[in-house]
Protein backbone atom coordinates (compact mmCIF):
# COMPACT_ATOMS: atom_id res chain seq x y z
CA UNK A 1 0.00 0.00 0.00
CA UNK A 2 1.77 3.46 -0.83
CA UNK A 3 0.62 6.33 1.14
CA UNK A 4 0.39 9.82 -0.96
CA UNK A 5 0.91 12.94 0.90
CA UNK A 6 -1.04 16.35 -1.14
CA UNK A 7 0.20 19.75 0.60
CA UNK A 8 -2.48 21.63 1.86
CA UNK A 9 -3.72 24.73 0.03
CA UNK A 10 -1.64 27.63 0.42
CA UNK A 11 -4.30 30.44 1.63
CA UNK A 12 -5.38 27.36 4.20
CA UNK A 13 -1.54 27.32 5.29
CA UNK A 14 -1.48 31.00 5.49
CA UNK A 15 -4.47 31.17 7.75
CA UNK A 16 -3.82 28.71 10.32
CA UNK A 17 -2.83 30.53 13.54
CA UNK A 18 -0.08 27.71 14.82
CA UNK A 19 1.48 28.14 11.69
CA UNK A 20 1.52 31.63 11.26
CA UNK A 21 3.46 31.90 14.99
CA UNK A 22 5.34 29.04 14.23
CA UNK A 23 6.84 31.57 11.24
CA UNK A 24 6.67 34.22 13.23
CA UNK A 25 9.28 32.54 15.75
CA UNK A 26 11.25 31.37 13.03
CA UNK A 27 11.96 35.04 11.14
CA UNK A 28 12.96 36.66 14.69
CA UNK A 29 15.69 34.32 15.20
CA UNK A 30 18.89 35.99 15.79
CA UNK A 31 22.24 34.55 13.90
CA UNK A 32 24.18 32.85 16.38
CA UNK A 33 27.29 34.95 17.52
CA UNK A 34 30.54 33.66 19.19
CA UNK A 35 32.83 35.53 20.96
CA UNK A 36 36.63 34.94 21.41
CA UNK A 37 38.61 36.36 24.24
CA UNK A 38 42.56 37.46 24.46
CA UNK A 39 44.64 37.91 27.30
CA UNK A 40 48.49 39.23 27.27
CA UNK A 41 49.17 39.13 30.77
CA UNK A 42 48.85 35.95 31.89
CA UNK A 43 49.32 36.86 35.49
CA UNK A 44 46.42 38.37 35.77
CA UNK A 45 45.11 34.69 35.31
CA UNK A 46 47.36 33.62 37.67
CA UNK A 47 45.97 36.00 39.95
CA UNK A 48 42.59 34.84 39.92
CA UNK A 49 43.12 31.21 40.72
CA UNK A 50 45.54 32.28 43.40
CA UNK A 51 42.82 34.80 45.18
CA UNK A 52 40.25 32.03 44.51
CA UNK A 53 42.54 29.69 46.44
CA UNK A 54 42.18 31.84 49.21
CA UNK A 55 39.35 32.50 49.28
CA UNK A 56 38.68 28.79 49.76
CA UNK A 57 40.99 28.58 52.57
CA UNK A 58 39.99 31.20 54.63
CA UNK A 59 35.29 30.13 54.14
CA UNK A 60 36.98 26.34 55.09
CA UNK A 61 38.47 27.63 58.27
CA UNK A 62 35.96 29.99 58.96
CA UNK A 63 33.15 27.17 58.37
CA UNK A 64 35.73 24.82 60.71
CA UNK A 65 35.47 27.43 63.74
CA UNK A 66 31.99 28.20 63.16
CA UNK A 67 31.05 24.27 63.97
CA UNK A 68 33.60 24.72 67.05
CA UNK A 69 31.73 27.68 67.94
CA UNK A 70 28.76 25.77 67.85
CA UNK A 71 26.86 27.72 65.10
CA UNK A 72 23.89 26.42 63.77
CA UNK A 73 24.63 23.70 61.07
CA UNK A 74 22.21 25.73 59.15
CA UNK A 75 24.16 29.10 59.65
CA UNK A 76 27.21 27.81 59.41
CA UNK A 77 28.12 29.26 55.44
CA UNK A 78 26.25 32.46 56.04
CA UNK A 79 28.37 33.14 59.51
CA UNK A 80 31.54 32.37 57.45
CA UNK A 81 30.74 34.49 54.57
CA UNK A 82 31.17 37.23 57.51
CA UNK A 83 34.25 36.62 58.54
CA UNK A 84 36.39 38.99 58.46
CA UNK A 85 39.25 37.08 57.00
CA UNK A 86 36.90 35.39 54.68
CA UNK A 87 35.67 39.64 53.17
CA UNK A 88 39.18 40.28 52.44
CA UNK A 89 39.58 36.96 50.44
CA UNK A 90 36.86 37.79 48.92
CA UNK A 91 37.88 41.27 48.10
CA UNK A 92 40.93 40.13 46.93
CA UNK A 93 39.37 37.99 44.22
CA UNK A 94 36.59 40.72 43.28
CA UNK A 95 39.51 42.90 42.33
CA UNK A 96 41.53 40.23 40.51
CA UNK A 97 38.45 39.69 38.54
CA UNK A 98 37.65 42.95 37.72
CA UNK A 99 41.71 43.42 36.40
CA UNK A 100 41.50 40.31 34.63
CA UNK A 101 38.11 41.25 32.80
CA UNK A 102 40.04 44.54 32.53
CA UNK A 103 43.03 42.78 31.03
CA UNK A 104 40.97 40.64 28.57
CA UNK A 105 39.68 41.85 24.80
CA UNK A 106 36.78 39.90 23.74
CA UNK A 107 35.98 39.94 19.87
CA UNK A 108 32.50 38.85 18.83
CA UNK A 109 31.61 37.29 15.50
CA UNK A 110 27.95 36.71 14.26
CA UNK A 111 27.22 34.23 11.42
CA UNK A 112 26.54 35.59 8.04
CA UNK A 113 23.07 35.12 6.60
CA UNK A 114 23.37 32.37 3.81
CA UNK A 115 23.29 33.86 0.62
CA UNK A 116 26.54 36.59 1.56
CA UNK A 117 27.84 33.79 3.10
CA UNK A 118 27.98 32.16 -0.51
CA UNK A 119 29.13 35.15 -2.16
CA UNK A 120 32.04 35.71 0.40
CA UNK A 121 32.86 32.07 -0.86
CA UNK A 122 32.46 32.88 -4.35
CA UNK A 123 34.39 36.15 -4.31
CA UNK A 124 37.42 34.41 -2.66
CA UNK A 125 37.44 31.23 -4.55
CA UNK A 126 40.25 28.62 -4.33
CA UNK A 127 43.80 29.50 -6.99
CA UNK A 128 43.73 25.58 -8.91
CA UNK A 129 46.59 24.88 -6.61
CA UNK A 130 44.52 25.19 -3.35
CA UNK A 131 41.32 23.78 -4.61
CA UNK A 132 43.46 20.39 -5.74
CA UNK A 133 44.43 20.64 -1.34
CA UNK A 134 40.34 20.32 -1.29
CA UNK A 135 40.16 24.18 0.03
CA UNK A 136 36.99 26.05 -0.04
CA UNK A 137 38.18 28.73 -0.10
CA UNK A 138 41.41 30.73 -1.11
CA UNK A 139 43.56 30.62 2.20
CA UNK A 140 45.08 33.52 1.65
CA UNK A 141 42.26 36.08 1.08
CA UNK A 142 39.45 34.74 2.56
CA UNK A 143 40.00 34.48 6.74
CA UNK A 144 40.87 38.49 6.63
CA UNK A 145 37.46 39.02 4.71
CA UNK A 146 35.27 36.54 6.72
CA UNK A 147 36.93 38.09 10.10
CA UNK A 148 35.64 41.70 8.59
CA UNK A 149 32.37 40.07 7.23
CA UNK A 150 31.30 38.55 10.86
CA UNK A 151 32.74 41.16 13.19
CA UNK A 152 30.24 42.62 15.47
CA UNK A 153 32.97 44.87 16.64
CA UNK A 154 33.15 46.61 13.07
CA UNK A 155 37.01 45.35 12.35
CA UNK A 156 37.69 45.88 8.61
CA UNK A 157 39.38 43.48 6.12
CA UNK A 158 42.60 45.34 6.45
CA UNK A 159 43.15 45.60 10.38
CA UNK A 160 41.62 41.98 10.08
CA UNK A 161 44.29 40.89 7.61
CA UNK A 162 47.03 43.42 9.34
CA UNK A 163 46.37 40.58 12.71
CA UNK A 164 46.60 37.91 11.19
CA UNK A 165 50.34 38.90 9.50
CA UNK A 166 51.19 40.30 13.14
CA UNK A 167 49.82 37.92 15.52
CA UNK A 168 51.46 34.28 16.45
CA UNK A 169 50.12 30.98 14.55
CA UNK A 170 47.80 30.21 17.74
CA UNK A 171 46.37 33.66 18.01
CA UNK A 172 45.70 34.40 14.13
CA UNK A 173 44.24 30.53 14.06
CA UNK A 174 41.92 31.29 17.03
CA UNK A 175 40.37 34.37 15.28
CA UNK A 176 39.96 33.14 12.14
CA UNK A 177 38.45 29.76 14.14
CA UNK A 178 35.68 32.30 16.25
CA UNK A 179 34.98 33.81 13.13
CA UNK A 180 34.47 30.30 10.79
CA UNK A 181 33.15 28.67 13.24
CA UNK A 182 30.11 30.86 14.06
CA UNK A 183 29.45 30.32 10.60
CA UNK A 184 29.27 26.55 10.28
CA UNK A 185 28.28 25.50 13.69
CA UNK A 186 24.82 24.22 13.41
CA UNK A 187 21.61 25.14 16.07
CA UNK A 188 19.32 22.26 15.11
CA UNK A 189 18.32 19.35 16.77
CA UNK A 190 17.96 16.86 13.91
CA UNK A 191 17.35 13.80 16.38
CA UNK A 192 14.48 11.61 15.56
CA UNK A 193 11.13 13.56 16.94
Amino acid sequence: MTTTFVDPPADAVARDPHWAAKMARLRARRLPERAVSFLDDQDLKQRVTDAALDMAKARTGAVGRASEMEVPADERESWALAQPEVLAAQTVLDEARRALAAGTLTLTFRALPRPVWEQLLREHAPTEEQADHGHEYNVETFPAALISASSVDGMSEAEAQELLDSWSDADAKALFTAALLVNQTMRADLGKG
